[in-house]
């Protein structure tokens, strides 16, 4: 029995779909994030040379937010993003997760605070604290 095969304009590999819907900024950040497992075809996790077309389901982790999208259109060619958001709609849950989420984020209160460069000495001893095996 052969397989069906697609032709290829209804088909695309993902990870040049991740990065023509602009999801990630180059193919080799989407090849890793689909080998990482952070994207998710129809539910099962799939290599970065899957083909992918219309109607397809994806589920995209980009922690701490996951997105669920479905496939609307392909683009073998990387465009301005309001032209990428047209071949993909997220569903409304997914939406409303995410809206959620943030708020939750935004609403914590600050903890240590991030400063560039190399801690102070009562930063240190903060980490020190929090590391520290009781």
């Amino acid at each position: 029995m052969a397989k069906k095969e697609i032709p290829s304009d209804e088909s695309q590999r993902l990870d040049k779909w991740l990065w023509a819907a602009r999801f990630y900024k180059t193919r080799s950040l989407a090849v890793e994030a689909v080998n990482g497992g952070k994207v998710h075809l129809n539910k099962n996790r799939v290599k970065p040379s899957r083909t992918i077309k219309p109607d397809d389901i994806l589920t995209i982790s980009k922690p701490p937010y996951q997105h669920i999208i479905t496939v609307l259109a392909l683009n073998k060619q990387r465009r301005p993003a309001p032209e990428a958001q047209q071949l993909y709609i997220e569903s409304d849950e997914s939406i409303a997760k995410r809206e959620k989420l943030y708020q939750e984020i935004k609403n914590q209160p600050l903890g240590f605070r991030h400063e560039k460069g190399r801690p102070n000495k009562r930063n240190r001893r903060h980490i020190i604290k929090f590391t520290r095996k009781s």
